[in-house]
């Protein structure tokens, strides 16, 4: 029989070309031989000599993944549940790791060479997913997935690893954990920067070439897009969202799952070009009351005092298990933290989401029919802070439970696996309770369904084949010329420009400007620690010397650039709880200190193993922004400037409100977490402006207070003294108020 297949070397594997079919990657010396049946070539996992079905290419996707899925063993399921803990490649700084029991800087390993830690749980533990945050260049990207994947092909069933990444395309982005823009990969509007665009096409271009350099760093899972209806304007994660109007939401959710979940030429839409996608934060995690993170067990609850559970849903149902593209729907879902208050009906439990047999199992997986994967967020089966506001575990409703049994019941509610966990024991443990509570048959039957699901996602992006990244092709993808070009001009698409009074922009190249530097005061950073004072240099004085003479005092400039973001402010204070207090205060949403006169009386949701008191209100407190001396500085140019115009440029993480700030500026634009180029290109006229507001801008705080967290385009927005209103849609062009056909597809309802 003729051989249908050709060997070439690479650097440490081999590739393995078949005539019309997919080419094979195998490591140099790996244990794995190669079976020759009909002239093509397949890869031996088990050593038999004899093609399993697992192994057989030709077969579907489905066929593969439920041969595998009985053949392995429980221990092996275990670990194929877990999703590792953050891994920073090198591992440095706070995430840890060790190279031959030294630290990286101690060791002189090489960037790309596995840690430890790494080693340990790939091998022990059996994980086969692993989350990546920082990477220091493609070439270690590349060179650090090859060697991962060498040494899973050499254990066991040889399943490759799965690699993901929380989004890493933005130029500040707001995701949780930083460090994840450093290789040099294209940057593109993040979010609600995206949907300022009013634009899915560009969201849809966005995932094909953002799933391109993906795989080009070996990265096979999106942990996005993040669905969340933005109902709650003071939530922390506001800005990840694609806003809160929920049909652009469901629109941009099916472009940028099917942009990053397609291979063209596939009759499936599935293979070697397909990253999977995990949209979140199922059931929505928009409306956490009074705008509280559930990252922190003071933000723990979702409430829904509009009853409007079920739009939270739509982005859902309708967008990512709707898509356009032949894959179909989102391979993969992650729930929120939250405990979304009061939702089961049926069980009458109040814990958190991937907790809940009601959301989970009845909800998601019978009456919504999902059988795709569904992940913990990160480590909420671990135990919490001894305080409200500790950054630690996150499991909310189950405090009292031991680590084993909140695994346990994260299976019962039809859970496939955990958020950064890369320890198995629990997970063997909570396999021996259901053996206990429902029989060895039933437990067994339970874990392999969750095997297939995840085996499922590895067999489609075509990891079984090929998991191995060719340099040179790693290089000439991620960040090409023709990609960076593209997300550039959807950074310069989504500036929206609120205020040009008298037409002061664009500004004239070459003139004099002067650009103030920021004080922001010490604040609990994303992590809990305090941040401690500090005088910023805006990014954006950096760059404006392209564009401008940068000077020194005001007097001497013809404009005023102002760059500042929107307030600062955390809805807890260990100070209150200290003196006696609940310990909640007010999250703002204006510059000057606030006193919630117009808040709840009672919170809607409370009680915590945490606190004595089961009241989260807040009403008459206080709070103010840390950074407050923004608005004075703007005030200040306002001043010293006189005549001369003042152009203020506002980084909004969430909707401030403008009365403070708008009657101070002569020009008002908002950003999204662009370069500070971008912003530069539509001030000086490079790029007119294009951006629309995807969100409404309340007019103050009282009308803050009395939106309801679960209902969208409920506030009294923002007038200007030009009588504009800064309402969902509205933008400005250098001729005035946009008015185009983007206005009529999204009207707010």
């Amino acid at each position: 029989m003729n051989r249908r297949w050709t060997k070439s070397e690479q650097d440490g594997y081999n590739l393995i070309q078949n005539e019309g079919g997919p080419t094979l990657g195998i490591a140099a010396d790996s244990k794995v031989s190669i079976l020759t049946i009909d002239g093509y070539a397949f890869k031996d996992f088990l050593g038999t000599g004899e093609l399993a079905p697992y192994e057989d290419w030709r077969l579907s996707y489905e066929e593969r993944a439920k041969d595998l899925a009985a053949r392995i063993s429980i221990e092996d399921i275990a670990g194929l549940m877990l999703y590792s803990s953050h891994q920073k490649i090198p591992a440095e700084d706070a995430y840890g790791g060790t190279y031959g029991g030294k630290s990286y800087k101690e060791s002189g390993a090489e960037p790309w060479e596995l840690t430890d830690q790494q080693k340990k749980f790939i091998e022990k533990d059996k994980v086969r997913h692993v989350l990546i945050t920082g990477l220091e260049s493609t070439e270690t990207a590349v060179r650090w997935n090859n060697k991962l994947q060498v040494l899973a092909e050499n254990i066991g069933f040889g399943i490759p690893v799965n690699n993901s990444s929380d989004p890493r395309h933005g130029i500040d982005s707001t995701a949780e954990y930083k460090g994840v823009t450093g290789e040099p990969i294209s940057k593109w509007a993040n979010g609600i920067g995206l949907s300022a665009a009013f634009d899915p096409a560009q969201v849809r271009e966005f995932g094909e070439i953002a799933s391109a350099e993906y795989r080009a760093l070996g990265i096979t899972t999106a942990l996005s897009p993040q669905i969340d209806l933005a109902t709650e304007p003071r939530w922390m994660r506001f800005a990840d969202t694609f806003g809160e109007h929920t049909q652009m939401t469901i629109d941009m959710t099916r472009a940028y799952c099917d942009g990053f979940q397609t291979t063209q030429d596939s009759e499936t839409g599935w293979g070697k070009d397909s990253v999977n996608t995990m949209v979140k934060h199922f059931p929505g995690g928009g409306p956490c009351e009074g705008g509280r993170d559930a990252h922190y067990a003071y933000g723990k609850y979702a409430v829904y005092p509009g009853g409007n559970e079920k739009e939270h849903l739509r982005p859902f149902t309708e967008g990512a298990f709707s898509l356009n593209g032949k894959t179909g729907k989102a391979s993969a879902v992650m729930p929120y933290y939250t405990i979304s208050y009061d939702l089961d009906q049926k069980y009458g439990e109040n814990v958190g989401n991937s907790y809940s047999k009601y959301l989970i199992q009845d909800l998601l997986r019978e009456e919504l029919g999902y059988e795709g994967v569904v992940c913990t967020d990160w480590g909420i089966t671990h135990q919490a802070g001894a305080v409200e506001e500790a950054f630690a575990g996150k499991c909310w409703g189950v405090e009292n439970l031991t680590e084993a049994e909140r695994h346990c019941k994260v299976l019962e509610a039809g859970v496939d696996q955990f958020g950064g966990n890369n320890d198995a024991v629990p997970v063997m443990e909570a396999y021996r309770m259901l053996c206990e509570k429902y029989g060895g048959e039933a437990a067994d039957a339970r874990f392999r369904r969750s095997a297939y699901r995840l085996l499922l996602n590895i067999f489609r992006t075509g990891l079984f084949e090929n998991p191995y990244l060719n340099l040179d092709e790693s290089l000439n993808t991620v960040g090409c010329q023709t990609f960076v070009e593209k997300g550039y001009r959807s950074q310069l698409r989504s500036v929206t420009l609120l205020k040009n009074k008298k037409k002061v922009l664009p500004l004239k190249e070459g003139i004099k400007v002067y650009i103030p530097d920021r004080f922001i005061k010490s604040h609990m950073s994303f992590v809990s620690t305090p941040t401690g004072d500090r005088t910023v240099i805006p990014a954006g004085k950096r760059a404006a010397s392209e564009y401008f003479k940068v000077v020194d005092t005001p007097e001497e400039a013809d404009a005023a650039l102002c760059f500042i973001e929107s307030p600062i402010s955390c809805g807890y204070d260990p100070e209150d709880r200290k003196a006696g207090g609940n310990g909640y205060v007010p999250l703002t949403l204006q510059y000057r200190p606030y006193q919630a006169v117009s808040a709840r009386q009672h919170s809607l949701a409370g009680g915590d193993p945490l606190e004595e008191s089961t009241d989260r209100g807040y009403r008459d407190k206080w709070n103010s922004a840390a950074n407050e001396a923004d608005l004075d500085l703007v005030e200040e140019m306002r001043k010293r400037m006189g005549e001369k115009p003042v152009v203020t440029i506002v980084t909004l993480k969430n909707p401030p409100v403008m009365a403070e700030l708008e009657p101070c500026t002569d020009a008002l634009l908002v950003e999204y977490g662009v370069s500070p180029q971008a912003v530069l290109d539509v001030i000086t006229g490079r790029f007119t402006p294009e951006g629309l507001l995807p969100i409404q801008m309340p007019a103050d705080m009282e009308t803050v207070e009395k939106q309801k967290e679960d209902v969208a385009f409920d506030m009294v927005c923002y007038q200007d003294e030009e009588g504009h209103i800064y309402d969902f849609g509205f933008g400005m062009n250098f001729d005035g108020v946009i008015a185009d056909d983007r206005i009529n597809r999204y009207r707010k309802v």
